[in-house]
């Protein structure tokens, strides 16, 4: 059994223009969400295991811009959930883990986009990733060769953090 927690939504803005909506639908998608996901999940991952995988940020670790406070800290809520839920269910044959994905290509983040010059600089490789390069590394964790690992936040972010 293998669960993805990759629902996410991004406010930006000054902390003192947040309205309390943004927060709590922010702490709701990016936090309370993964957590109601993944007990739903544990309770069918009883026997023989199961894999819990989160989508995290690099912003997690590296707000590189003002304005990122509240999505950063709803991404970071997530390092605590994978270290609890693997000791926990590591005891069942579950591993949880979380990627922190960086810049990466998608519609709402598109590498030809506005800021897209100056944020795929900020990476060591000078570039955005494929969204392939981020589903390679969930799709190791959630295989037989991932079994060993648990309670690891893996940055595959292009060097960003580093």
């Amino acid at each position: 059994d293998i669960l993805v927690n990759n629902a996410g939504v991004f406010h930006v803005g000054p902390i003192e223009d947040m309205e309390p909506a943004e927060i709590d639908r922010t702490l709701a998608v990016n936090v309370r969400a993964p957590f109601a996901a993944s007990k739903a999940a544990a309770r069918h991952m009883d026997r023989g295991g199961g894999r819990i995988i989160s989508i995290g940020s690099n912003v997690a670790e590296r707000a590189v811009f003002p304005g990122l406070a509240l999505y950063s800290m709803s991404k970071t809520a997530l390092i605590g959930m994978t270290k609890g839920l693997a000791r926990e269910l590591g005891p069942r044959g579950v591993t949880v883990n979380l990627v922190h994905p960086g810049p990466t290509d998608t519609d709402a983040n598109p590498a030809d986009g506005p800021n897209a010059e100056t944020i795929a600089g900020f990476t060591a490789v000078g570039r955005y990733a494929d969204a392939t390069e981020i589903a390679a590394t969930v799709a190791h964790l959630a295989g037989p060769d991932g079994a060993y690992i648990t309670g690891a936040s893996l940055h595959v972010d292009g060097g960003f953090t580093a």
